[in-house]
């Protein structure tokens, strides 16, 4: 068999391309979208505990809310333990196998999982963006008249928010490769594609090259967005 009629029998008999490949991509694009903005959300949440924990807890008096900042600063940390202590494809069978178990919307599963995966390392990224600002913008903020919340939401995020936007788009990529492990749970996506395209013509060299190109690809030109707008950023503080 020549390599033309191979890649016709691997890819084009039966619309193999467009049934796995195609259409795995398109879902491993949706679980990574709606993956990142659910860890946004969570890390968003998170980081700021995180910092008016850190920044604000010497000042407040006894009563309850520094009990309601102390706990869910504790449970902030247990969170960011556990989730970043343990392997992402772990959390997938739990959360699939057991929290789940009764749901059979695969995408659902893969997209909550890795979103709250996701969400304790983008808590960092925020934490450690927000920790970047200097402390003098808090003082601006208090001069101009501006509480905690405030200054927070109109002088700091707006800051941290800039520096921080090439790592969240970096954490993107990253998201984007690790939900290849989604077929564990037998979700469809672009890596199961490859796999379902090998066990039915016994061709495993061609299907799994042509996902790691797709993923390549994809890598390739979403590193290049994200040093496109790093330059953008660079220039804009000039």
């Amino acid at each position: 068999m020549t390599f033309r009629e191979r890649f016709v029998f691997v890819f084009i008999e039966d619309d193999r391309w467009k049934r796995h490949l195609l259409t795995g991509l398109g879902r491993t694009l949706l679980v990574t979208l709606g993956a990142l903005a659910i860890g946004v959300a969570i890390g968003l949440l998170i980081s700021i505990v995180r910092v008016t924990h850190d920044k604000q807890i010497g000042q407040m008096r006894r009563g309850v809310l520094r009990f309601l900042l102390r706990f869910f600063n504790r449970i902030s940390i247990i969170y960011l333990t556990v989730i970043r202590g343990t392997p992402v494809v772990v959390q997938l069978l739990i959360a699939f196998f057991v929290i789940f178990i009764s749901s059979n919307n695969k995408m659902m599963v893969a997209i909550i999982t890795f979103g709250v995966n996701s969400g304790a390392y983008v808590a960092e990224i925020i934490r450690g963006g927000i920790m970047s600002i200097d402390s003098g913008q808090f003082e601006a903020g208090r001069s101009l008249g501006f509480g905690y919340i405030r200054t927070m939401w109109f002088i700091i995020t707006p800051q941290a928010f800039k520096n921080i936007l090439p790592s969240l788009a970096n954490e993107f990529i990253v998201l984007l490769k690790e939900t290849s492990i989604a077929g564990y749970i037998g979700f469809e996506d672009l890596a199961k594609g490859g796999d379902i395209i090998r066990g039915r013509t016994f061709d495993a060299f061609l299907p799994l090259i042509a996902v790691a190109l797709v993923y390549l690809v994809l890598v390739i030109f979403f590193t290049w967005l994200t040093g496109k707008l790093e330059r953008r950023l660079r220039s804009s503080d000039n």
